[in-house]
């Protein structure tokens, strides 16, 4: 799970001032986090209390998702979304935008299964973005993750994506020169994926998503999600990701790490 805040983090001052380039500081000046990290966390307290459950997972995740966005206000919510975060009856409104996606990677760790990576995934997705688009999104990153912690191969990986969700038809290097914003599972899924297929390690992953452009934090926090199941983190990124959360923020992750593991390497 602290893939997808480290892509957050690195992401998120590049987010509207697109470097189409792999050569930036990782951590720059002004990196923090946003909502991407916030509601990664969130999902990730609704999995611990629902303990796989997704009998009780969806209300959970509703309930974490807006107490987070309520400690958290200012984070650069959508629209929609915040509206959701805020009324008196939160009900899903059929998005399919990027937000199902970088905030599921709790699933792909909680899950002991394929087709459980696919129901913990629908269960806290649905609850916003259940247009079939939106569930779609969510559950291609939470299933790259459970099959990466499965030792499957990129090759592997690739495959499945390619023949149960998105075609990935195209390199980085390809659409890098006209690639722009797009807040859609569809526009940012399979970029992030594909950021992964053609990464040589964890750091390469993330560089690899930012350098397209785009919704640069989004982008990176969906390919660090799934590059840490594959790759693991380096031990000094994962402490300077972690200078980035206050003791709230640390306290969800500890607690998550040791029930669910993470993948820290030396």
């Amino acid at each position: 799970m602290i893939g997808a805040i480290v892509g957050d983090v690195a992401g998120s001052i590049y987010e509207w001032d697109n470097i189409k380039s792999k050569q930036f500081e990782l951590f720059g000046a002004g990196c923090r986090c946003t909502d991407d990290s916030i509601m990664t966390l969130a999902i990730a307290e609704a999995v611990l209390e629902s303990g796989g459950d997704c009998s009780v997972l969806a209300q959970n995740a509703i309930d974490c998702m807006r107490k987070w966005g309520a400690l958290y206000p200012n984070s650069g919510y959508g629209g929609i979304f915040r509206y959701w975060l805020r009324t008196d009856k939160p009900l899903p409104y059929n998005s399919f935008g990027n937000g199902a996606a970088m905030r599921v990677s709790a699933c792909g760790w909680a899950a002991t299964s394929l087709d459980e990576a696919k129901a913990l995934s629908r269960a806290v997705t649905g609850v916003t973005h259940n247009h079939p688009k939106g569930l779609m999104g969510a559950e291609a990153v939470a299933v790259a993750i459970y099959l990466a912690r499965q030792g499957k191969t990129l090759l592997e990986i690739r495959e499945h994506i390619q023949a149960n969700y998105y075609p990935l038809d195209f390199t980085l290097e390809q659409i890098r020169p006209t690639y722009e914003f797009d807040g859609t599972c569809q526009g940012t899924v399979p970029q992030a994926i594909e950021a992964v297929c053609e990464s040589v390690d964890f750091e390469d992953a993330i560089r690899n998503a930012i350098s397209i452009g785009g919704d640069s934090d989004t982008l990176a926090a969906i390919a660090g999600s799934i590059a840490e199941a594959y790759y693991g983190v380096p031990r000094s990124i994962y402490e300077r990701a972690c200078s980035y959360l206050d003791p709230t923020m640390l306290d969800v992750l500890r607690r998550f790490e040791q029930k669910y593991s993470n993948k820290i390497i030396e």
